[in-house]
């Protein structure tokens, strides 16, 4: 079966890999023609995933038209800020009915809509029926070395999410369904808000004592606003929530992570940006965070004082100093208490 995977970085040249190694028929749309040429002659990325053999059954191109042809599956795993753009250059040459399975992780600034929406609405479709998101603990370099993983795939449809998880699973990666959309992409989109913090933690020279007070807050964050967007509590203590926020807060692979303890070394936001390569989701979603937690008024001071240190210019260690301040009170909080007694009375 043809899969096309829209976008050619390190995670969507992992999941390509894997499908192809699943012996699927793989068309891989780079934004880069030379990259493409690349690929094809030498079966490897090597701007973001050098070192990786690919199956000659993986074919790239930087032609939108020719990827999407004959394809029965689309597998989207661009930058989050740049999805909309990407979307509209696909419309034409996409059906209605065409399965997408969105891999990116994110929140768009300004209009504050989860991926599943922006597909939605960027490819002018009425509802999501047709629309999967996949997001867990993952790193793409542990992935091709085939090491045991597991991320969730969320689909309002159990059929469907059924059908695409044959296609992923093997004897080292595994997909756990779930229904809850909105769980499943907040979880995977805040945890890099919250790593951004963890590795400013780093860079500041504290230790675990002080990250591990920044991963339990930072699910509490996680935790509120997700209740607030009517998504299941459970599914934030799974491989989408709990797994993927500390993997991106502790693993050595983490981008959003390593951004995070640059600023806490000192380097500014912009130094930081113009030495990558890659994209660090965590400081798009920041602003997202921000505005998400204002508009629902929800309490999130690690998104807080994240979005103060990247773009009011707030001194890292003052910022965690101020945090530690705001460590009081239950730890469990209201919104979820309120959940629990809700449970309680329906038993």
């Amino acid at each position: 079966m043809k899969i096309a995977v829209i976008g050619g970085g390190s995670w969507g040249t992992a999941l390509a890999q894997l499908l192809a190694k699943n012996g699927h028929q793989i068309s891989l749309w780079v934004y880069e023609k030379d990259l493409a040429v690349a690929i094809n002659e030498q079966h490897e990325n090597t701007q973001y995933l050098p070192g990786v053999s690919l199956p000659e059954s993986l074919q790239a191109s930087s032609d939108m038209k020719a990827v999407l042809a004959g394809a029965k599956w689309v597998l989207f795993v661009v930058p989050s800020h740049v999805a909309r753009t990407v979307l509209s250059s696909m419309r034409p040459f996409l059906e209605d009915t065409m399965p997408i399975i969105s891999a990116t992780k994110g929140i768009e600034t300004g209009t504050l809509m989860l991926m599943s929406e922006v597909i939605r609405e960027a490819l002018g479709r009425k509802t999501t029926e047709r629309i999967a998101v996949l997001s867990g603990p993952s790193f793409a370099k542990e992935l091709v070395l085939e090491h045991p993983t597991a991320v969730s795939l969320a689909a309002e449809d159990y059929r469907f999410a059924a059908r695409i998880q044959k296609l992923f699973a093997n004897d080292y990666f595994k997909l756990l369904l779930s229904s809850d959309l909105v769980g499943v992409q907040l979880g995977g989109a805040l945890k890099n808000v919250v790593a951004l913090a963890a590795g400013g933690s780093d860079g500041l020279g504290f230790g675990f004592n002080t990250k591990a007070i920044l991963i339990a807050r930072g699910l509490s964050e996680i935790v509120r606003l997700g209740l607030a967007m009517r998504a299941d509590i459970n599914t934030f203590y799974g491989q989408s929530g709990m797994g993927d926020l500390f993997l991106t807060c502790s693993g050595a692979y983490s981008r959003n992570r390593r951004v995070g303890e640059e600023i806490g070394k000192g380097k500014t936001l912009k130094e930081i940006q113009e030495g990558m390569q890659m994209v660090a989701e965590g400081i798009y979603t920041t602003q997202s965070a921000y505005a998400l937690a204002k508009k629902y008024k929800v309490n999130m001071p690690i998104v807080t004082e994240i979005y103060r240190t990247l773009f009011e210019g707030k001194s890292p260690r003052q910022a965690v100093l101020d945090l530690m301040n705001l460590v009081r009170g239950d730890e469990t909080p209201l919104e979820v208490k309120q959940v629990m007694g809700e449970k309680k009375a329906q038993n």
